[in-house]
């Protein structure tokens, strides 16, 4: 194994010994009671199992001879994404093949999926981190009947993926297979559709010229096709395990995609705790599994918003990640991929050129995978060497030998298009800090400007379209999007006008406690700032002209005041209070931005390891020993909740979010999850 990652595993076990082995004994009790009972169902009363088949159809002999394994169906199915549309069809095609393999599935329960490509810039993209955790409690409640066996979770993007496995690894004794959908076939380059948006924003193109570019992009049903959160998703749940292999990005409404998804179904009833494979989520997700999904994800410089997603998942494990665990890999691991945002293919191109097979086993064979590893293919991580294929009408996996067949899409770790995997760590007395540099020109790795403070994105946007921010070098600072203020909504509206300003020739970055979308790439961006400016923290200091110098080459963020200065000011803005936060249906989550921890630790509302988030949030730490140099464990960062909260401050002129329309020129933008 590569020491880097050997090194971070080791102080990762060491560090989640107590709440890993508190969540492996809960899982054993419950293992142990599926091993001697039968079915699941076989354990409820007549009254109970009687309404659990009474409207199951041809399936219900077999429900009610509680004989067969029960796999339960959890789908994110809706007909506005085009990522989830396929899986309309799903449940019959899976009901099929769970009884073929001597199972009854049923549908358990649906979740919500909400598009981040349609809600940018609005009102609604201020629930979309809070929507991982509804998708979580509505994956438990679906699990909740004891009714099932095994699971089948039908989810593709950005919150969906992480939500569902959050609420599978608290059932983590079942099995657990994610059944994707695969991305839609290649439309209109993403450099030209980049282009066009930034046309727009200068007014050079209309707003036809733009929604045809658009439209030639987004075209069918499928994954959109760019390397952001969602396809960054795929490629992690593959690596860690949890899909067949191969499966990840093989197109809808294919030969092969119907026979991997029938293999899906078959395989979720062979590995219950009643065959001779069983295999527990609970135990896939372990913490070489973790690291091995860091690894996959700084080595295709996949998408920030994976910061905050893989450390909740890993929580929900008993599994304590921090930022500092994610800094190291990234020295160790180095970039094998280019899609767009950090190139111009997409993961079509990425597919064709040897995909994750070529992937995973290139990173397998140079030691920074862990081999040893529980999957639902079976034990070991070298069945994901095989790509899945149909010979005679048969679904079989052949053992990728051949290495990439496009060096400038996939290249292997002896020749990588860089030495790290381009999503750091930065510290400073500003906080703590993610930036993405894999898409981020050298030129602009570094950038000392003054700050120009913003409380909302749409301020930043109406300064842009007057002419306010032309000819002059900047660090945008948009406060006030964190967790507890807003729900963290991604950014990315900013991306086409600050991509029109740098290709001006002028010198802009962002700094931010809000997330940008996994599209995001060309502007360097210190993003997930933490302490957030609601909890207190030093962004809610910033003065317009003052110095920020952001250094991705150093890992640090300075505010560049002396600090006699900066202790004699006040925080400036606020969140807006409850009363203010209000339309699109926000007011219903007020609990959760009051509840909603760090982004260093999650964003989440759930205990973590045992604690409450709340105290999570306060609590302190010195740097954990072994840790990356420069860094602190997190919540290092005095994270004090109390001194802005929301709800609670009065407001201090903060623009509401709502009524961006497509009329302004500086609005256009991709999804973090579409």
């Amino acid at each position: 194994m590569n020491r880097v990652v050997q090194e971070v595993t080791d102080r990762l076990i060491e560090r989640s010994r107590g709440s890993r082995g508190a969540y492996l004994a809960r899982l054993e009790a419950e293992a142990e009671a599926a091993r001697g009972r039968g079915p699941a169902r076989s354990s409820l009363g007549c009254a109970n199992l009687a309404h659990g088949f009474a409207a199951a159809g041809i399936d219900k002999p077999a429900l009610r001879a509680s004989v067969r394994p029960g796999v339960a169906i959890v789908s994110s199915y809706n007909d506005m994404l085009s990522a989830h549309q396929p899986y309309e069809t799903y449940p019959a095609v899976l009901k099929d093949a769970v009884r073929t393999a001597g199972g009854v599935a049923q549908f358990a329960g649906g979740v919500p999926a909400m598009c981040d490509g349609i809600t940018q810039g609005r009102p609604g993209m201020e629930l979309s981190l809070y929507s991982r955790e509804v998708i979580a409690m509505a994956t438990a409640i679906a699990l909740s009947h004891d009714m099932f066996d095994s699971t089948l979770m039908l989810g593709v993007c950005d919150k969906i993926v992480p939500g569902l496995l959050i609420g599978a690894l608290h059932f983590g004794h079942l099995p657990a297979v994610f059944v994707p959908a695969g991305p839609m076939t290649s439309g209109l380059p993403n450099k030209v559709k980049a282009r066009t948006r930034q046309l727009f924003a200068e007014g050079k193109v209309g707003k036809d010229e733009l929604l045809d570019a658009e439209s030639q992009s987004y075209h069918s049903p499928g994954t959109c096709t760019f390397y952001g959160t969602a396809n960054s998703n795929q490629v992690m749940i593959e690596v860690m395990g949890l899909h067949l292999p191969g499966a990840t990005f093989v197109n809808p409404r294919t030969e092969l995609r119907e026979a991997l998804t029938k293999a899906a179904g078959r395989r979720a009833v062979e590995i219950t705790a009643h065959g001779d494979e069983y295999t527990p989520v609970g135990k896939v997700v372990d913490e070489k599994a973790i690291v091995n999904a860091c690894v996959a994800l700084l080595a295709t410089g996949g998408s920030t918003n994976h910061t905050m997603h893989i450390v909740a998942i890993a929580a929900a494990a008993g599994i304590e990640l921090l930022w500092d665990d994610l800094a190291a890999l990234s020295k160790a691991v180095p970039l094998l991929t280019r899609m767009y945002p950090n190139g111009q293919a997409d993961v079509n191109h990425f597919q064709t050129a040897g995909g994750m097979q070529v992937l995973i086993g290139d990173l397998l064979d140079a030691g920074l995978l862990h081999r040893d590893v529980l999957t639902v293919a079976g034990r070991g991580l070298g069945h994901y060497r095989s790509a899945a294929e149909l010979k005679d009408g048969e679904l079989v996996w052949t053992e990728r030998t051949e290495g990439s067949g496009d060096l400038d899409v996939l290249r292997p770790v002896s020749d990588p298009f860089s030495p790290d995997g381009g999503t750091l760590m930065l510290d400073g007395n500003l906080g703590r800090a993610v930036i993405k540099v894999s898409a981020v020109k050298p030129e602009h790795l570094v950038v000392e400007a003054p700050a120009k403070v913003f409380d909302d994105q749409l301020e930043l946007l109406r300064a842009f379209e007057a002419g306010e921010l032309d000819g002059q070098d900047f660090v945008a600072v948009i406060r006030y999007q964190g967790p507890s203020a807003n729900g963290m909504p991604e950014l990315h509206k900013l991306t086409p006008p600050l991509s029109v300003l740098l290709d001006r020739g002028q010198k802009v970055a962002i700094v931010t406690d809000g997330r940008m979308s996994g599209a995001s790439g060309k502007v360097p961006a210190a993003i997930h700032l933490s302490p957030e400016a609601a909890h207190g923290g030093p962004i809610a200091l910033v003065q317009d002209g003052d110095p920020i110098r952001l250094d991705s080459t150093a890992g640090t963020l300075e505010l560049l005041v002396p600090a006699g200065e900066l202790a004699a000011r006040t925080p400036q803005g606020a969140p807006l209070t409850d009363a203010q936060w209000v339309g699109t249906g926000r007011e219903l989550f007020a609990a959760f931005r009051a509840a909603a921890g760090p982004a260093e630790r999650g964003a989440g509302i759930f205990a973590l390891n045992g604690r409450a988030e709340s105290a999570a949030r306060s609590a302190g730490g010195a740097a954990e020993a072994g840790s990356a140099p420069g860094t602190a464990d997190a919540g290092g960062t005095g994270d004090t909740r109390d001194t802005v909260a929301p709800g609670n401050a009065a407001d201090a002129g903060n623009t509401d979010t709502g009524g961006a329309e497509d009329a302004g020129k500086a609005v256009p933008s991709d999804g973090g999850d579409a």
